[in-house]
């Protein structure tokens, strides 16, 4: 198993964490820097997820002990809450959990002009599919792992659905079939790197802030609802999705074990999306019916992220340039025969 390597800084946040984890130097006061950072910008992001990994893989060379240093716990949390109070400033929560993910159900009529997987269906090219691909791989490798904390935290029927779901996603005891190993699949087909973590310097701050997202409401039993409500609206809205870009890729050229992956989730996730509305959100809502504001939030803030996204992508691909920090051919490698590192 190789070990991400750290990424450059983008900033004097990012730049202090990297510091500490390379040459183990205790943090800086960074209170001026934190109050002064674009809560959703890149500095901010990447240290973020940078702390974030500590907590799933790591990185080359930074030792294990450094997942609970104190110091970086604390500039973690200052971190959390500056991104938090940003989400709860933008999100506006106005229905229950119930209304807030029916509304994600309805598609709209025709192309929808603010939608990847419409754009990637209709109109995408390959090297698209590609730079889409290398951006979701921050989260796809892990797939699961960072819900995988909520459960725990549940009980009863909410436990239960959680974890069968859950099951599904690791493969349900096949190691071939986890979906982290389907997705680096559809990687190698697609002529990219499937190492965990090789396309970190590429990502946008849009595409790291829905990683957070997901470690931020993992890690906190305060916010299991909210966790519970995101991966309610990821599990709703994957299947109509992964039709639409399993789609995009045959009428690409794309390989089929690329294709695979989003054929594998237009059947589960249909099911999935059954189970985590009746057991998951509405066993955690019968046991706890307090945490319904915090369900509904958890579906709006993955919402809001996700448009930031596609808006940055979209924006992007329309004046035909690359929507990537560092264009892929700077970036790419031959996947090694046999590494499992994603897996």
């Amino acid at each position: 198993m190789t070990d991400p390597e750290l990424p450059t800084p983008r900033g004097e946040l990012s730049d202090a964490v990297i510091s500490a984890l390379r040459f183990a130097t205790p943090v800086p006061a960074l209170s001026r820097q934190t109050r002064e950072a674009d809560p959703y910008g890149d500095d901010l992001q990447l240290a973020l997820y940078l702390l974030y990994e500590l907590h799933y893989r790591g990185f080359a060379g930074v030792a294990d002990e450094y997942e609970w240093d104190p110091g970086l716990l604390g500039l973690r949390r200052t971190l959390e809450r500056r991104f938090t109070e940003a989400l709860r400033n933008d999100v506006t929560v106005r229905t229950g959990a119930e209304q807030a993910l029916s509304a994600l159900l309805v598609e709209p009529v025709g192309h929808d002009a603010t939608s990847v997987s419409h754009h990637l269906q209709r109109d995408g090219e390959l090297w698209q599919l590609r730079e889409y691909a290398a951006l979701r791989s921050l989260y796809h490798l892990k797939e699961a792992d960072p819900h995988a904390w909520v459960i725990p935290r549940l009980r009863g029927r909410a436990k239960a659905g959680m974890v069968a779901i859950e099951y599904d996603e690791f493969g349900a005891g096949r190691a071939d079939e986890i979906h982290a190993r389907l997705f680096a699949d559809l990687m190698a087909d697609l002529g990219l790197a499937t190492r965990y973590g090789h396309y970190l310097e590429a990502a946008p701050a849009e595409a790291l802030a829905i990683v957070n997202l997901m470690s931020l409401l993992g890690l906190h039993r305060a916010l299991r609802g909210a966790l519970v409500g995101h991966f309610a609206a990821v599990e709703v809205t994957s299947s109509p999705a992964s039709r639409r870009l399993a789609a995009a890729l045959r009428r690409t050229g794309a390989g089929p074990a690329a294709q695979r992956f989003y054929d594998e989730h237009v059947e589960a996730d249909a099911v999935h999306e059954q189970v985590v509305r009746r057991d998951v959100v509405g066993g955690l809502l019968a046991s706890e019916p307090e945490l319904e504001p915090d369900v509904a939030f958890g579906v709006r803030a993955t919402g809001f992220l996700e448009d930031r996204l596609s808006a940055c992508l979209l924006d992007a691909w329309r004046h035909h340039r690359s929507a990537l920090r560092v264009p892929l051919t700077e970036l790419t490698e031959p996947t090694a025969e046999g590494d499992k590192s994603h897996a």
